[in-house]
């Protein structure tokens, strides 16, 4: 599946080269989502695995030798706990230990291919294993925190949706995503592994089909998110509270009373909205989040806003205070937990506890996306559009077609 991916194009935003549109890729994905035969690909891209300016003769020199890097970061771990190579059952779940009677004869099946190799081939994996192997030298792993973190791996992985065709029974892909999880547990130890990553590193196991690009694109994400996983918890979560008390000051003063952890409902982020949406559903809005579509859009028009305050295009002797800025920690996902918030009102109004609120929360494959989606845009425009009036309400612009053309900008 790596390999053809690597030789796969996408539509409208490749070249002929192989080069890709990074800014093209995002709006297309926002806009029109892709297609379950190009979403494999596109992935790969958006999650940085490829880089877009890497060309179509490129990719299979970069697939080899992140192959080559994964192994050798794969037998690093298991020669340092070999009693954690297989998973221990205790019999009780037959379709797991279907899985790893699977599991093992593929992993046969892998070696052999591997030792069929031509010799030009495997000169040339021996270097790049050498070039690996220097690269991970000086990693160290601390035992008992890595043995920790493969005891939650194995409690976690059986709880991967399992409904799923690809981790049904006899597929062996469990135990492939277990690899992956005790991999990126071992190499960031900072952040180890924690509960949640399992159905998170699952999307890309089962889009992308392949251990290696799985892997890699994962650790592309947790870049950006693995703050959430850490001990001081849920950053967004105090980010929500702040965007509801903007939208609907009466529902955050219900909800948030001595502290921020009444806001239960933020695994919703944490979790990218996993199980509230129908699977396919999921996926698609996992695709448009990750894009950060909006959030560039926001960025876009603070530059312009700034550029119109270098020009000086309003009058500084009618309000002392500086341009109100958008606050661009409200990213798109936060405009979808309060859309989902203010469309169930009511109910959280008649929320005593927090029982209740945890009840609440468990929307499981019940929410329309579309629906979601528009209603959250609706807040996004709405909160920009009131972040510009109170800007201009308290600016002289010397000249309205300027106004105008900023407000063209906002729109767009």
């Amino acid at each position: 599946p790596a390999q053809a991916a690597a030789r796969l194009t996408l539509s409208g935003v490749m070249d002929t080269e192989g080069r890709v549109d990074e800014s093209r890729l995002r709006m297309h994905i926002f806009q029109n989502g892709v297609s379950p035969t190009e979403r494999g690909l596109a992935w790969r891209f958006l999650f940085g695995m490829y880089p877009c300016s890497s060309t179509a003769l490129e990719r299979p020199l970069l697939q080899e030798q992140l192959t080559v890097r994964y192994q050798v970061m794969k037998a690093k771990w298991q020669n340092f706990l070999p009693s954690a190579i297989q998973m221990h059952l205790n019999g009780t779940d037959a379709e797991l230990v279907a899985a790893v009677g699977y599991f093992n004869q593929r992993q046969a099946l892998v070696q052999q291919e591997a030792d069929n190799l031509s010799d030009e081939v495997r000169d040339r994996v021996m270097f790049l294993e050498l070039q690996a192997q220097i690269l991970f030298e000086r990693v160290t792993f601390d035992q008992e925190e890595l043995q920790e973190a493969i005891r939650i791996i194995d409690k976690d992985v059986p709880r991967t949706n399992r409904d799923l065709s690809y981790y049904g029974e006899g597929s062996g892909n469990l135990l492939v995503l277990r690899d992956i999880l005790i991999t990126y547990a071992a190499f960031h130890p900072e952040v180890s592994y924690a509960q949640g990553m399992n159905d998170l590193c699952s999307r890309f196991l089962e889009v992308m089909d392949c251990e290696v690009d799985s892997f890699w694109s994962f650790s592309c994400y947790m870049e950006k998110f693995a703050k959430d996983f850490r001990e001081d918890g849920l950053h967004r979560k105090i980010l929500e509270a702040a965007l509801l008390k903007e939208l609907d000051p009466q529902l955050h003063v219900h909800l948030v009373t001595d502290s921020m952890e009444s806001f239960t409902f933020c695994h919703w982020l944490l979790l990218g909205f996993q199980r509230e949406f129908e699977h396919s559903d999921a996926l698609r809005l996992f695709e448009i989040l990750s894009c950060d579509h909006l959030e560039l859009i926001s960025q876009r028009v603070d530059r312009a806003r700034y550029q119109e305050r270098l020009a000086q295009k309003y009058c500084p002797d009618k309000c002392g205070s500086e341009l109100q800025a958008v606050n661009t920690d409200f990213t798109f996902e936060l405009f979808i937990c309060a859309a989902i918030l203010l469309d169930h009102k009511d109910t959280l109004l008649q929320c005593q506890d927090e029982v209740q609120l945890i009840q609440f929360t468990s929307l499981h494959g019940t929410l329309d996306l579309n629906s979601t989606l528009k209603k959250a845009e609706h807040h996004f425009f709405n909160y920009c559009k009131r972040c510009a009036w109170d800007s201009m309400n308290c600016h002289c612009r010397a000249h309205k077609s300027k106004e105008e053309d900023f407000l063209y900008q906002l729109r767009s």
